[in-house]
């Protein structure tokens, strides 16, 4: 009898507290699930822009090697970076754009482009290689202050030698020998003992003393 009578008991409380608290339960997990429908949906669209780029991003290149009309190339481009802006394949195909432009000595043109990149692409090895890229067109104009704030752009650390280095080939353009040395000292640094460009490093480092 004791034991049914607790059974009750229990039973009550939990009506009690379904009655009181009920519906506010329902209502979170209504909203968790909704949550991670969203995401779900959200992932999968990502993976859809991501493929579709790719596949906008291999025409591009297609069109590059056969020599295709530049006003061709510049359409796919446009495509990347209007409708997949977020996806590294507009970031790859800005960048190929980019290197077109200063290798043609059009360097305003391929400060835009690598200007698009950092703005819309927060992948950090392509955001070093942006920043880095755009101080090299910004040097190669001698735009000496535009250099040095692109390297000053955020980085992980495992791309901060690359940013260094150019940050001193910055100075050692202005001939501020003390300037570059420190920050090619500090390059050096950081980076890994087995890095292949050590031995450049070092040779721009005996070059300013």
């Amino acid at each position: 009898m004791a034991a049914h009578l607790e059974e009750q008991q229990e039973l009550d409380n939990f009506k009690y507290f379904w009655k009181r608290t009920g519906r506010w339960i329902f209502a979170l997990l209504v909203i968790a699930a909704l949550g991670y429908l969203g995401y779900t949906m959200y992932q999968r669209h990502l993976v859809t822009q991501n493929q579709e780029a790719a596949a906008v991003l291999e025409q591009l290149v297609e069109k590059a090697q056969q020599n295709a009309d530049q006003q061709q190339l510049n359409a796919d481009l446009q495509t990347l970076q209007e409708n997949y802006p977020k996806t590294i394949s507009a970031a790859q195909a800005t960048l190929m754009a980019a290197a077109a432009e200063f290798d043609a000595g059009r360097y305003d043109v391929a400060a835009g482009h690598l200007n698009w990149v950092l703005k819309n692409q927060q992948t950090p090895l392509i955001q070093a290689l942006a920043a880095q890229r755009l101080a090299v067109v910004n040097l190669q104009q001698k735009k000496y202050d535009e250099a040095l704030a692109a390297l000053n752009t955020k980085v992980e650390s495992d791309f901060e030698p690359l940013l260094l280095e150019t940050k001193g080939d910055v100075y050692a353009a202005q001939n501020k020998k003390q300037e570059a040395l420190q920050n090619y000292e500090q390059a050096l640094a950081k980076l890994p003992k087995e890095a292949a460009g050590r031995e450049l490093l070092q040779m721009k480092i005996d070059a300013q003393k």
